[in-house]
Protein backbone atom coordinates (compact mmCIF):
# COMPACT_ATOMS: atom_id res chain seq x y z
CA UNK A 1 0.00 0.00 0.00
CA UNK A 2 1.59 3.19 -0.79
CA UNK A 3 2.49 5.63 2.25
CA UNK A 4 0.37 8.53 2.64
CA UNK A 5 2.67 12.03 2.34
CA UNK A 6 2.21 14.26 5.53
CA UNK A 7 3.06 17.95 5.20
CA UNK A 8 3.55 19.45 8.88
CA UNK A 9 3.19 23.20 9.11
CA UNK A 10 4.08 25.65 12.05
CA UNK A 11 1.29 27.12 13.40
CA UNK A 12 1.49 31.04 12.45
CA UNK A 13 2.72 33.00 15.66
CA UNK A 14 0.59 36.17 15.20
CA UNK A 15 -1.47 38.25 18.08
CA UNK A 16 -5.02 39.23 17.35
CA UNK A 17 -6.05 42.23 19.08
CA UNK A 18 -9.24 42.15 20.70
CA UNK A 19 -10.17 45.83 21.34
CA UNK A 20 -10.12 48.94 19.88
CA UNK A 21 -7.34 50.20 21.97
CA UNK A 22 -5.07 46.75 21.46
CA UNK A 23 -5.23 47.90 17.49
CA UNK A 24 -4.15 51.17 18.22
CA UNK A 25 -1.20 49.47 20.30
CA UNK A 26 -0.56 47.33 17.45
CA UNK A 27 -0.31 49.84 14.76
CA UNK A 28 2.15 52.11 17.02
CA UNK A 29 4.15 48.89 16.95
CA UNK A 30 4.35 48.70 13.61
CA UNK A 31 5.23 52.05 13.57
CA UNK A 32 8.04 51.89 15.65
CA UNK A 33 9.27 47.92 13.73
CA UNK A 34 9.52 49.95 10.23
CA UNK A 35 11.31 52.70 12.23
CA UNK A 36 13.82 50.39 13.39
CA UNK A 37 13.74 48.43 9.82
CA UNK A 38 14.75 51.62 8.05
CA UNK A 39 17.33 52.57 10.29
CA UNK A 40 19.06 49.04 9.68
CA UNK A 41 18.77 49.47 6.14
CA UNK A 42 20.05 52.61 6.34
CA UNK A 43 22.68 51.69 8.40
CA UNK A 44 23.43 48.51 5.63
CA UNK A 45 23.32 51.12 2.78
CA UNK A 46 26.01 53.45 4.22
CA UNK A 47 28.38 50.42 4.87
CA UNK A 48 28.15 49.12 1.89
CA UNK A 49 28.77 52.36 0.42
CA UNK A 50 31.86 52.67 2.11
CA UNK A 51 32.97 49.25 0.87
CA UNK A 52 32.08 50.04 -2.63
CA UNK A 53 34.05 53.05 -2.65
CA UNK A 54 36.78 51.73 -0.93
CA UNK A 55 36.90 49.13 -4.53
CA UNK A 56 36.40 51.26 -6.66
CA UNK A 57 39.58 53.51 -6.03
CA UNK A 58 41.39 50.14 -5.75
CA UNK A 59 40.08 49.12 -9.05
CA UNK A 60 40.22 52.41 -10.89
CA UNK A 61 43.84 52.01 -11.51
CA UNK A 62 43.64 48.73 -12.83
CA UNK A 63 40.33 49.73 -15.28
CA UNK A 64 42.52 52.80 -16.78
CA UNK A 65 45.53 50.04 -17.21
CA UNK A 66 43.20 47.47 -19.03
CA UNK A 67 41.66 50.37 -21.16
CA UNK A 68 45.28 51.73 -22.11
CA UNK A 69 46.62 48.00 -23.36
CA UNK A 70 43.65 47.56 -25.45
CA UNK A 71 43.94 51.38 -27.09
CA UNK A 72 47.34 49.92 -27.54
CA UNK A 73 46.28 46.53 -29.16
CA UNK A 74 43.81 48.11 -31.25
CA UNK A 75 46.26 50.25 -32.39
CA UNK A 76 48.64 47.71 -33.48
CA UNK A 77 45.89 45.37 -34.95
CA UNK A 78 44.64 48.23 -37.01
CA UNK A 79 47.72 48.82 -38.46
CA UNK A 80 47.89 45.16 -39.24
CA UNK A 81 44.91 44.30 -40.32
CA UNK A 82 44.97 43.31 -43.43
CA UNK A 83 47.74 40.73 -42.30
CA UNK A 84 45.69 39.24 -39.07
CA UNK A 85 42.35 39.05 -40.95
CA UNK A 86 43.83 37.69 -44.20
CA UNK A 87 43.19 40.25 -46.65
CA UNK A 88 39.51 40.49 -45.40
CA UNK A 89 38.58 36.48 -45.38
CA UNK A 90 38.26 36.50 -41.43
CA UNK A 91 37.15 38.77 -38.75
CA UNK A 92 39.09 36.63 -35.73
CA UNK A 93 42.87 36.64 -35.41
CA UNK A 94 44.40 33.98 -32.54
CA UNK A 95 46.98 35.18 -30.57
CA UNK A 96 49.57 33.29 -28.32
CA UNK A 97 47.87 34.70 -25.34
CA UNK A 98 44.29 35.40 -26.71
CA UNK A 99 42.62 36.18 -29.66
CA UNK A 100 41.23 39.83 -31.42
CA UNK A 101 38.54 40.61 -33.53
CA UNK A 102 36.80 43.24 -35.39
CA UNK A 103 32.84 43.00 -35.48
CA UNK A 104 30.13 44.72 -37.41
CA UNK A 105 27.03 45.98 -35.08
CA UNK A 106 23.86 45.39 -36.06
CA UNK A 107 22.57 48.63 -38.64
CA UNK A 108 20.28 50.59 -36.14
CA UNK A 109 17.62 53.27 -37.08
CA UNK A 110 18.01 56.69 -35.35
CA UNK A 111 15.50 59.50 -35.98
CA UNK A 112 15.01 62.76 -34.39
CA UNK A 113 11.86 65.12 -35.49
CA UNK A 114 9.27 62.10 -35.45
CA UNK A 115 6.66 63.74 -36.25
CA UNK A 116 8.01 65.86 -39.09
CA UNK A 117 9.60 62.46 -40.35
CA UNK A 118 6.08 60.69 -40.52
CA UNK A 119 4.39 63.80 -41.88
CA UNK A 120 7.44 63.50 -44.93
CA UNK A 121 6.81 59.90 -45.10
CA UNK A 122 2.63 60.33 -45.75
CA UNK A 123 3.29 62.42 -48.02
CA UNK A 124 6.19 60.86 -50.52
CA UNK A 125 3.85 57.66 -50.03
CA UNK A 126 6.12 55.93 -47.78
CA UNK A 127 3.47 54.60 -45.61
CA UNK A 128 4.92 50.75 -45.36
CA UNK A 129 7.65 52.36 -43.02
CA UNK A 130 4.81 53.89 -40.43
CA UNK A 131 3.65 51.27 -37.92
CA UNK A 132 -0.25 51.88 -36.76
CA UNK A 133 -0.95 49.84 -33.54
CA UNK A 134 -4.89 48.64 -32.91
CA UNK A 135 -5.27 48.15 -29.03
CA UNK A 136 -7.84 48.45 -26.13
CA UNK A 137 -8.39 51.58 -24.46
CA UNK A 138 -9.17 50.22 -21.08
CA UNK A 139 -9.22 53.88 -19.54
CA UNK A 140 -12.43 54.31 -22.20
CA UNK A 141 -13.54 50.80 -21.08
CA UNK A 142 -13.58 51.89 -17.56
CA UNK A 143 -15.09 55.55 -18.20
CA UNK A 144 -18.09 53.71 -19.85
CA UNK A 145 -18.18 49.97 -18.50
CA UNK A 146 -22.19 49.67 -19.33
CA UNK A 147 -21.41 50.26 -22.99
CA UNK A 148 -19.36 46.57 -22.95
CA UNK A 149 -21.09 44.64 -20.23
CA UNK A 150 -22.32 41.84 -22.39
CA UNK A 151 -19.18 41.99 -24.89
CA UNK A 152 -17.21 38.69 -23.82
CA UNK A 153 -14.10 38.57 -22.86
CA UNK A 154 -14.05 41.87 -20.97
CA UNK A 155 -14.19 42.32 -17.04
CA UNK A 156 -14.02 44.65 -14.80
CA UNK A 157 -12.52 44.10 -11.76
CA UNK A 158 -12.06 45.92 -8.42
CA UNK A 159 -9.74 44.92 -5.58
CA UNK A 160 -9.59 46.11 -2.42
CA UNK A 161 -6.45 46.39 -0.19
CA UNK A 162 -5.87 46.28 3.85
CA UNK A 163 -3.52 49.21 4.83
CA UNK A 164 -1.86 50.30 8.15
CA UNK A 165 -0.75 53.81 8.43
CA UNK A 166 1.04 54.76 11.75
CA UNK A 167 0.95 57.95 12.45
CA UNK A 168 4.80 59.67 11.85
CA UNK A 169 6.25 63.33 11.60
CA UNK A 170 9.07 64.43 9.79
CA UNK A 171 11.57 65.98 10.17
CA UNK A 172 12.35 69.47 8.53
CA UNK A 173 15.59 69.48 6.41
CA UNK A 174 18.32 71.92 7.66
CA UNK A 175 20.75 73.63 4.69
Amino acid sequence: MAKKTRIKSVAAAISIPQTRDQAAQAIAEIGTTSRDLSRITADMNDELAKVKERYEQLAEPLRLKIEGLTQGVQTWAEANRDQLTQHGKVKTAALTTGEIAWRLRPPSVRVTGAEAVLDLLRRMGLARFIRTKDEINKDAILNEPEAVATVPGISISQGEDFVVVPFEAELAEVA
